[in-house]
C-alpha cells in the first residue's frame, strides 16, 4: 500500500492524448484533505494544465467510502490551541493554500472530473464544487457542516450556496443538512448521476474519447460520455430530501432577520428523519456561525469569484483567532463529548461587534495573501 498522500497515475488515449488521475489517498481518514495533499496537488494541477498532452483530469477518493470527508482539522486544532491570543501562521497557511487550490479547480480551462461518491463534506466539497464535470452515485452524502465546529461554510461556499435554488444555501448552510445524489443535482452541486461500480467503465470510455486541442469541444465530448453512461443508471437514483420542503425552504430566503431564519426552520413541518436531524444540527451549532452564514448569503452575490475566496480567508483566519473555532473542534472531534461551550447561546446575544471584527480583513489590501488571485487570467 502507497504511503503517497496523493496518488498521481496518465493513461493514455486511443488517439495518444493523456487522461490524468489523482487520487486521494487516506483512506482510514475517509480521505480528509490535509496540508501535504494540497501541496501536492496544486503544483501537479498546474504542470497538467500546462502540458498539451493532458486532455483532462480526473479527481478520485481511494476506497469506496468517501471521496473526501472534509479538511483534515486536527493540525488546525493544534495549531489554535498552542496560540491562544493571536492566529497561528498554520492556520493562514493551510487555508490560503486550500483556496489557492480550490480556485485552481473552479478556474482550470481543461476538463475537471471529480468522482464524488460516498462523503463529500466541507473541503472535499471545496474540491468538487469547481470542477467542470461532478459525478455523484447512490451512496453520495454532500455536507457543509461547520456550523457544528464553529467555522462557516467556506471552500468558495459564499460564492456557490449563493447560486443555489432559493433558500437552499441558507438552509443547508444553517443546518449542515446531508444531501443525497438527488438533491446534488437539484441545487446544482453535481451535473451527473452514475453507479459507483461503472467507475472503471468511465476510466474506460475515457481512453475511448476522440480529445482534440479546443477545449470547449472536449468539455462536450466528456460530457457526452458521461451522460450516455448514466442513461442506464437513473432509476437508481435516489428522492430527493430538499423537495418535499421546497417551498418551506424557498420562504427562508424572505426572512427579514437570521432570528425569523431560525424560527421558520424549526417551524417547517414534517417528521422525516432528514428534517428532524437538520433542526437539530442547527440547535447544536455556534450561533457566531450562524450569523457568518446568514451575512456570506447576502454578500456572496455581489462578490466575483476571486474575491469570495479572499473574503473567506480573512474570515477563516479571525475565525481561527476567535476561539470559536478550537471549541468547536474539541467538542466534536478531539474530547467528542458534543457540549461545546459556544460564546454566546443564541443568535440574539451575539454583539455585531464580533461579527464585524470577524469580516475586517487581517491584512491591508496590498499584503493580502491571495491579492493576486484572478489576476493572471485578465
Amino acid at each position: 500500500m502507497s504511503t503517497d498522500v496523493v496518488l498521481y497515475q496518465e493513461l493514455t488515449a486511443d488517439n495518444g492524448k493523456k487522461i490524468a488521475i489523482a487520487t486521494l489517498n487516506s483512506e482510514k481518514s475517509l480521505n480528509a484533505l490535509s496540508l501535504p495533499m494540497v501541496e501536492s496537488l496544486l503544483p501537479q494541477m498546474l504542470a497538467w494544465k500546462a502540458n498539451p498532452d493532458i486532455a483532462m483530469v480526473m479527481i478520485e477518493g481511494a476506497g469506496d467510502k468517501a471521496f473526501c470527508a472534509g479538511g483534515d482539522i486536527r493540525d488546525l486544532y493544534q495549531a489554535m490551541k498552542d496560540s491562544p491570543e493571536y492566529y497561528h501562521p498554520y492556520v493562514e497557511e493551510f487555508f490560503t493554500k486550500e483556496y489557492t487550490l480550490d480556485y485552481l479547480i473552479h478556474t482550470f480551462d481543461k476538463p475537471v472530473l471529480v468522482w464524488g461518491n460516498g462523503i463529500v463534506m466541507g473541503g472535499g466539497l471545496g474540491l468538487m464544487a469547481g470542477a467542470s464535470h461532478r459525478v455523484v452515485t447512490a451512496s453520495s452524502r454532500i455536507a457543509m457542516p461547520e456550523m457544528a465546529i464553529g467555522l462557516y461554510p467556506d471552500v468558495g461556499a459564499s460564492w456557490f450556496l449563493n447560486r443555489m435554488p432559493e433558500g437552499c444555501g441558507l438552509f443547508l448552510g444553517l443546518t449542515g443538512a446531508s444531501i443525497n445524489a438527488a438533491d446534488a443535482k437539484f441545487i446544482g452541486l453535481a451535473d451527473h448521476f452514475i453507479s459507483h461500480d461503472k467507475k472503471a467503465a468511465v476510466v474506460t470510455a475515457l481512453q475511448h474519447i476522440g480529445w482534440g486541442n479546443t477545449v470547449a469541444l472536449n468539455h462536450q465530448k466528456l460530457a457526452d460520455a458521461l451522460r450516455l453512461i448514466e442513461q442506464p443508471c437513473r432509476t437508481l437514483l435516489p428522492l430527493s430530501q430538499i423537495r418535499p420542503h421546497q417551498s418551506a425552504i424557498s420562504a427562508l430566503a424572505k426572512q427579514p432577520s437570521l432570528a425569523d431564519v431560525i424560527s421558520a426552520i424549526n417551524a417547517m413541518q414534517g417528521d422525516d428523519k432528514w428534517l428532524v436531524k437538520a433542526k437539530e444540527s442547527l440547535a447544536y451549532g455556534s450561533p457566531i456561525t450562524a450569523h457568518l452564514v446568514f451575512r456570506l448569503l447576502q454578500l456572496g452575490q455581489t462578490k466575483i469569484l476571486a474575491d469570495s475566496f479572499r473574503l473567506e480567508l480573512g474570515l477563516s483566519v479571525q475565525c481561527g483567532q476567535l476561539g470559536e473555532f478550537q471549541e468547536g473542534v474539541r467538542a466534536l472531534l478531539i474530547d467528542k463529548d458534543l457540549t461545546p461551550n459556544w460564546r454566546y447561546k443564541t443568535v440574539e446575544q451575539v454583539p455585531a461587534e464580533v461579527i464585524e471584527m470577524l469580516f475586517s480583513s487581517p491584512w491591508p489590501a496590498a499584503a493580502h495573501p491571495l491579492r493576486t488571485l484572478g489576476l493572471s487570467e485578465n
